[in-house]
């Protein structure tokens, strides 16, 4: 039982957990987690200059390694300023451990400057939240709170480490982790009744949400959907690449407002929902976007998720690696060992239709191309036509980026990372962590100006750390999703054409500038053909590069 302080044992227990990277924004209550980083060579601390770009950063690498990300940030103003990048971690299911200083507990009473009760802030956005009072106690809080994250459904979970916890020093026994098999494996009996409906359904549908990409099934679900030769669908506000994108049965991504889902779900008989959300919608309709007769058999691990909005005929609690290859087998078994007999039908039907929607997309872009500004379209197309192989897309275009996922080629489920929970500002930092996980994948980073400037310290972590990200700042001057949804309410500023506050443009703001006084080197580009050779020459430079891109500031289709 070794003697140790506090902020050791802390320390330690981190590299039980697998952790070697520690995000973070110190303050005066973290000076002795500070102090123990000072003899602790195993742990890098990767410093972020406010604590959305923290959180954001420490999201990002969770997703894209599968590990523990750990985060350091500055009692209560720290943790107030990290609650909306929490929120998006949350919403993605990322496994984050999150703590903050607190002040010593004999002085808590007297409610010095910055004190305040932290895990009841945290608490909305965590699995689970608490305060260490014991030394004694830092090895099993510690432990559990790692296990509680990395338990499906992963998320964050948030520890208030006192001052004199971390200075506190004893012989401790430090103990050792618990992971949880994640492989969860669905009930025979609905698996079967799953293959029942499956088989005999004349349109299914099946949507992949982030849980596929996660548990790293994407195999297991394309056996199931080609066996089937049925239509695949990622959710709306995917994070991941849920299913190949260049798959003949990906037919992008289900729409998030109601009209045009409940257009798409009538098409069908039978949805399979597949580690998702039924559905995340973006605004309130007189439309209901569920068919009451569309039957939906939803496979999650998430108990909470499956039913919530609409009744399941078969809910399965299981993980979609673990389960779905049960489902492919009971299905071949319906089949006589081979497909559903019009499985190649439907797959050349939907094969023939999603090449047409992309040919339309890239007639339209090239079509569009010499115009300026840029119109949204032409810089999809453009990107896409110009990202290596092997590149990894962090996305957060917001209004900008129709056709995305229909133009990229991304194809295994470390391609592809976009903002799940809608709290802006999250592409620039998060592109960081995923580097920092994946360093020898290229990362490009699609970024609205708007959500640019939620969180523009991210370049100098990014020039500090020396990671080569291209960011790419989509820049229409404005907050043009707010423009489209304001204009959509038909009232006071459709009729004046005036948008109150929605204008980035006096002045304008320089992202070159900007980038290049916090140690990023960048260009503007004014034309779409502009767009392959100056993110050639950013992927190229070795370390963070800016491509401040001007697009066009229209909101109106």
């Amino acid at each position: 039982m070794p003697f140790m302080a506090g902020k050791q044992a802390f320390l330690e227990l981190l590299k039980q957990e697998g952790v070697d990277l520690l995000f973070g924004n110190p303050g005066t209550t973290e000076l002795p987690l500070m102090d123990g980083l000072a003899r602790e060579p195993k742990i890098r601390y990767v410093l972020a200059l406010q604590e959305a770009v923290v959180i954001a950063m420490a999201d990002g690498y969770a997703q894209a390694s599968g590990k523990l990300a750990a985060v350091n940030v500055h009692i209560s103003p720290g943790l107030g300023n990290a609650m909306g990048m929490l929120y998006d971690a949350w919403k993605a299911g990322s496994p984050l451990l999150l703590t903050a200083g607190q002040h010593d507990q004999s002085f808590s009473v007297t409610e010095p400057v910055l004190w305040s009760e932290l895990p009841p802030v945290a608490k909305p956005y965590v699995k689970w939240s608490t305060e260490v009072h014991r030394l004694e106690d830092l090895p099993r809080v510690v432990h559990r709170a790692a296990k509680v994250a990395l338990t499906p459904p992963t998320g964050p979970v948030f520890l208030s480490l006192p001052v004199d916890v971390l200075n506190a020093e004893r012989d401790l026994e430090l103990g050792e982790p618990t992971r949880v098999d994640p492989r969860i494996r669905g009930p025979r009996e609905a698996v079967e009744r799953a293959a029942d409906l499956l088989a005999r359904a004349k349109r299914p549908l099946v949507t992949a949400g982030d849980l596929v990409a996660q548990s790293g099934a994407h195999a297991e679900l394309i056996l199931v959907a080609e066996l089937l030769g049925a239509p695949v669908y990622t959710e709306g506000m995917a994070s991941r690449c849920s299913f190949p994108f260049t798959h003949p049965l990906y037919q992008g991504a289900i729409p998030r407002l109601a009209p045009g889902l409940r257009a798409l779900l009538q098409q069908y008989d039978l949805l399979f929902s597949v580690g998702g959300d039924v559905f995340l919608l973006s605004l309130p309709s007189d439309v209901e976007p569920m068919p009451r007769d569309l039957a939906v058999i939803h496979l999650d691990v998430d108990a909470w998720a499956i039913g919530k909005n609409y009744p399941a005929k078969v809910a399965i609690v299981g993980d979609p690696k673990a389960t779905l290859p049960n489902l492919a087998e009971a299905l071949r078994r319906r089949f006589n060992g081979g497909r559903h007999p019009e499985a190649q039908r439907r797959t050349e039907e939907a094969q023939k239709g999603h090449a047409q929607r992309v040919a339309d997309l890239r007639t339209r872009a090239l079509a569009e191309s010499d115009r300026r500004p840029i119109p949204p379209l032409a810089l999809v197309h453009a990107v896409a036509e110009s990202l290596p192989p092997d590149a990894v897309v962090v996305d957060e275009t917001i209004s900008s980026g129709g056709g995305l996922r229909e133009l990229l080629r991304c194809q295994d489920p470390q391609s592809f990372f976009g903002l799940r929970g809608g709290g802006i500002g999250w592409g620039l930092p998060a592109a960081l962590g995923v580097k920092l996980a994946l360093p020898r994948r290229p990362v490009v980073a699609l970024v609205g100006d708007g959500s640019a400037m939620y969180t523009s310290q991210a370049f100098w972590t990014a020039a500090h750390e020396g990671l080569a990200v291209v960011f790419l700042i989509i820049n229409n001057c404005s907050y043009r999703i707010l423009k489209q949804r304001t204009h959509a309410l038909k009232g006071f500023s459709a009729q004046d054409n005036r948008y109150v506050a929605m204008d980035l443009d006096r002045p304008a703001i320089d992202f070159v500038g900007l980038a290049h006084a916090l140690g990023v080197p960048g260009e503007r580009v004014q034309k779409a053909a502009d767009i392959g050779p100056a993110l050639a020459r950013g992927l190229a430079s070795g370390g963070p590069y800016l491509l401040d891109v001007h697009v066009d500031p229209a909101f109106l289709p």
